[in-house]
């Protein structure tokens, strides 16, 4: 393994040296394949187009990221900027290479999270497209075109996270591949009108599974803060290190969005139907309600309270997206209509 982060280290250096004039690109490509992406951009977007791959896109981010949890804490990882510290491999021979607000994550590096979460969730996404475009169109280069955007969205993403330090070259890969399989997957088995307590039960197994596995590590004499450790260690700014960025975070996260798409169905079974103009100003609207939602500024202390309200937060988003939004201009154009 030696080898091989040595090899992604002069990787990552080589692609700073000539790209770094493109720094803000990389910048907003590594945003755009966060995991928090699929929940606060992804799934809204995709809703207010097709309802039942809006409900797939959230389902496939909460399971996807979970399982990328479970396999870092399994195959641990380490993460460039660290590595190349606690390495000693470069003390004669430093790699020019420089952090990033977005570098300093806190979990185990392999597989990558934004590789895989990405690959997964946009394969939901292209996949509708692409039998869209050709039930439309009968052709097969044009429903080929969602694909090819798939491709490059994956490359682009993998490329900013090598980039940034975030992950070495084989991370990515990892986690693209698997990514890519869970979309396939996750996409066949979208739980649209399953009653809330099937969501409630999807919730609380994978957090008691989380734990029990954690604890079990634990007591086998594995540190699973390892990485938290490190990571405060080597980043060069102390302040980019970030408790939304923690394992404990993306497990809060995911349970929060089951129990949400849960309460969401609840509350109104088969959605609101409103046609297209009143679903992009739902869109607009949406998408506002989930800016200031992922503002909202929560206690880091005690950290138990932090992950709570992390949880609840996530609860919030299908309530915006699926039922508050759209019944606000369902009853605002119905009234209009009427009048």
């Amino acid at each position: 393994m030696e080898a091989i982060h040595t090899q992604g280290i002069w990787m990552a250096e080589s692609l700073q040296l000539k790209t770094m004039s493109q720094e803000n690109l990389w910048q907003i490509v590594t945003h755009m394949g966060d995991p928090k992406a699929a929940f606060l951009l992804f799934f809204p977007l995709t809703y207010f187009i097709s309802r039942r791959a809006g409900v797939a896109v959230l389902w496939v981010a909460a399971i996807s990221e979970w399982l990328n949890l479970v396999f870092k804490w399994m195959l641990f990882g380490e993460r460039p900027f660290w590595w190349i510290g606690e390495s000693r491999l470069f003390v004669n021979n430093p790699p020019r290479v420089q952090q990033f607000a977005s570098t300093c994550e806190t979990g185990p590096g392999s597989p990558s999270g934004h590789a895989m979460v990405t690959a997964a969730v946009w394969w939901v996404m292209v996949s509708s497209l692409g039998s869209f475009l050709y039930s439309r169109t009968h052709s097969v280069l044009i429903s080929a075109v969602p694909y090819l955007l798939y491709v490059v969205m994956l490359v682009a993403v993998g490329l900013s996270r090598i980039f940034i330090l975030a992950h070495f070259p084989h991370q990515v890969i990892a986690g693209s591949i698997t990514g890519f399989i869970l979309g396939i997957v996750l996409d066949r088995r979208v739980p649209e009108g399953r009653p809330l307590l099937f969501f409630v039960c999807s919730s609380i197994g994978l957090l008691l599974t989380a734990l029990l596995l954690h604890a079990g590590l634990e007591q086998l004499g594995v540190n699973l803060s390892w990485s938290i450790a490190l990571a405060k260690k080597w980043c060069s700014h102390s302040e980019w290190i970030r408790l939304d960025t923690a394992p404990f975070s993306s497990l809060t996260r995911d349970c929060g969005a089951l129990v949400g798409l849960g309460l969401a169905q609840y509350w109104k079974p088969g959605g609101w139907s409103l046609p297209r103009a009143p679903r992009a100003l739902c869109l607009a609207l949406s998408s506002m309600g989930l800016y200031h939602v992922n503002r909202l500024p929560l206690p880091v202390h005690p950290q138990t309270l932090f992950y709570g309200l992390f949880f609840v937060k996530f609860i919030i988003v299908p309530q915006v997206v699926m039922v508050l939004v759209p019944g606000l201009v369902y009853l605002l154009t119905d009234k209009k209509k009427k009048d």
